[in-house]
């Protein structure tokens, strides 16, 4: 059932409280003024779109300006979120009407080829084209008897992270472009990112940054974290809650572990933003103890199929044509050839057979890298017209690193 008297109109920035109070409602949490304080710098009301029943604020959908790193380059993403529909108005089209209409407003502004979210279900996202883009491992490691190897010559300086910021943004932003799913981050970014407000501690310490330095005094490594006490009558129970680690090379990566994994009075250690290869389980003596958990992480929506495609390194030279569905976005149906020597890539129309047929869910899905293609053949979701096409389409869209979001947003 849809609901015509719920129209749609453009955010204003006298929406940001009613938003807030209205998210709020839909993801059962009561709004910190204090975090919204700290929130309210990144949004920008010309990109929101909200449903409004008279006067009252009933949904929402938002997005970010900001970039993400995809295979050999980086391009302007709409980061979506803050995206819901009060519990009074749902059943009533409302959330299908937002989503259309901000992927058809991306579109028309014809800058962002892809966007990107966080999904709080994901059975509601791929109903409008967003594919599963990017796992993410969880660790829960039990820190008793798990140690690393002794790191190489180096040095760690540890501190509030206000107070090392500019190495940190610097090193990141160093990184950024070769690890496919990271987004940029401005000075608005890093305030937010490192607000360590007391209502969000959960009982925890404040948060603490450690940097990595090399022989030569460079910083190629750093890590966030918090650590919360605990005790048993066996003795201290501490847990290590990570947030971040980021290295330039194994060096750094390794001595950032196991000082994150040596910390007194720990005996637990929390990470949510592990990738599907990240190496600390190949650094542990039992990766069992790792407690390790695949889940889900980012989800990409190709917008416009040409500059995506165009936008990206492959791992192999492709010459495929791809007859795709976008049941949102007809301007990105029909059939595609993708040429490309891994590096210079062309995507125009084709009235050539097809190759390969599937959605622009699929091409979502794999668009990072860290999707299969003949996984998703497997399922049945890709279809193979010329036999070895999906072969060949899956060695080439593939890449060497796994994506992985740093943040939630």
């Amino acid at each position: 059932m849809t609901s015509p008297a719920v129209e749609l109109r453009p955010a204003t920035a006298d929406d940001f409280d009613p938003i807030a109070t209205m998210l709020g409602v839909v993801f059962h949490h009561t709004q910190d003024p204090d975090a919204l304080a700290v929130e309210r710098p990144l949004h920008d009301p010309a990109r929101g779109i909200v449903a409004v029943d008279g006067e009252a604020i009933v949904g929402n959908a938002g997005s970010f300006d900001r970039e993400m790193a995809v295979p050999g380059g980086v391009v302007p993403c709409a980061h979506v979120t803050g995206v819901g529909v009060l519990p009074t108005h749902r059943r009533q089209g409302i959330l299908r009407r937002l989503m259309e209409r901000q992927l058809r407003d991306v579109a028309a502004a014809g800058r962002e080829p892809i966007a990107a979210l966080w999904a709080s279900e994901t059975a509601i996202y791929p109903r409008f084209g967003y594919g599963f883009a990017g796992a993410r491992v969880q660790f829960e490691a039990d820190l008793t008897g798990t140690g690393l190897p002794a790191p190489a010559p180096g040095r760690l300086r540890a501190g509030p992270p206000a107070t090392l910021r500019s190495e940190l943004a610097k090193l990141y932003d160093e990184l950024r472009p070769q690890r496919p799913g990271w987004s940029s981050r401005d000075d608005n970014w890093w305030s937010y990112l490192l607000a360590d407000l007391p209502s969000q501690r959960d009982g925890a310490t404040e948060r603490l940054a450690a940097v990595h330095e090399d022989t030569s005094g460079t910083v190629d490594g750093y890590a966030i974290w918090r650590t919360r006490g605990d005790w048993e009558h066996g003795g201290p129970n501490g847990v290590v809650r990570v947030s971040e680690v980021v290295a330039a090379n194994p060096d750094a990566y390794r001595a950032l572990w196991r000082f994150l994994f040596s910390l007194d009075l720990t005996r637990r250690l929390t990470y949510g933003m592990a990738t599907p290869d990240e190496p600390l389980p190949h650094l542990v003596p039992e990766p069992r103890r790792l407690q390790s958990q695949l889940v889900d992480g980012l989800w990409v929506r190709v917008v416009d199929v040409p500059g995506a495609l165009r936008a990206r390194a492959y791992r192999a030279p492709l010459d495929v044509v791809v007859e795709l569905t976008d049941a949102i976005l007809p301007a990105n149906a029909g059939r595609w050839r993708v040429t490309t020597d891994g590096r210079s890539t062309t995507c125009e129309r084709s009235t050539d057979p097809a190759d390969l047929a599937f959605d622009v869910l699929e091409l979502g899905a794999v668009y990072l890298g860290g999707t299969s293609l003949h996984a998703l053949g497997r399922a049945g979701r890709v279809h193979e017209l010329t036999p070895e096409a999906l072969v060949a389409a899956d060695t080439a869209f593939g890449w060497h690193q796994a994506p992985g979001g740093m943040e939630v947003f």
